[in-house]
């Protein structure tokens, strides 16, 4: 069933022809589509063929109006976070479905990016999905419900996970806490520590994360792991 919210957002196509693969950029709490889309001219230069696309979250942030939030914080109960974190899935699924059938560019060649509260999102819908991804960076980010990791896990893309070690937002440990997780799941995890980074993307983050994506990009087409 067609979800009643939709999720759009600004795109970067390829330079020539149609897409051979895609990058999903989620960002993070309070910005929108409009901000990780900047990162799409520069991993371009290394991925040539690839549809960029950068969907606005689906609710207005709780304390920035101009923003989007994928779920929020405010007085929510772990309980509450993981509930909302699953109907913003929902709609990430249903985006992604979306855009596979729209491209014809198969599973194995869409790779899901996010910052911060968009790496929460992307760290939770890859491994539940159906067909396996290239694979997932993330981010200053964190896992939702690490604990149902395991349990829930369908497929296991490549990961890689980024983090500045002077984050005051996201705390730096949640890196090494999700790193854990995700390989007692089963999962190849990359980790970059940057030093002195605060919740930022820093130029060498950005070339690790374009490096990652290129390689995983270039994979054979395959189907469910």
């Amino acid at each position: 069933m067609k979800p009643m919210l939709s999720l759009d957002g600004p795109r970067h196509e390829p330079a020539a022809g149609k897409p051979q693969s895609i990058v999903v950029l989620l960002h993070g709490y309070g910005a929108d589509g409009n901000d990780l889309i900047s990162l799409a001219p520069l991993w371009a230069r290394l991925l040539p063929h690839t549809l960029f696309v950068s969907p606005h979250a689906p609710f207005s942030c709780e304390i920035n109006p101009v923003g989007k939030q994928w779920y929020g914080f405010e007085g929510a109960t772990p309980e509450m976070i993981l509930a909302r974190t699953r109907t913003a899935a929902s709609l990430i699924g249903f985006y992604l479905d979306a855009l596979i059938e729209e491209t014809g560019v198969p599973a194995s060649k869409v790779a899901l990016t996010g910052f911060s509260q968009g790496a929460m999102m992307a760290l939770h819908v890859a491994p539940r999905r159906r067909e396996t991804l290239a694979g997932v960076v993330g981010f200053s980010g964190a896992l939702v419900a690490p604990e149902l990791l395991a349990t829930e896990t369908i497929t296991r893309p490549p990961v890689l996970l980024v983090h500045g070690d002077a984050d005051p937002v996201v705390p730096f440990e949640s890196m090494q806490q999700a790193a854990k997780a995700l390989r007692a799941a089963g999962f190849r995890v990359a980790t970059e520590i940057r030093a002195n980074v605060p919740h930022a993307i820093d130029q060498v983050g950005l070339a690790t994360g374009g490096s990652f994506l290129v390689d995983a990009l270039a994979q054979p087409a395959s189907g469910s792991a």
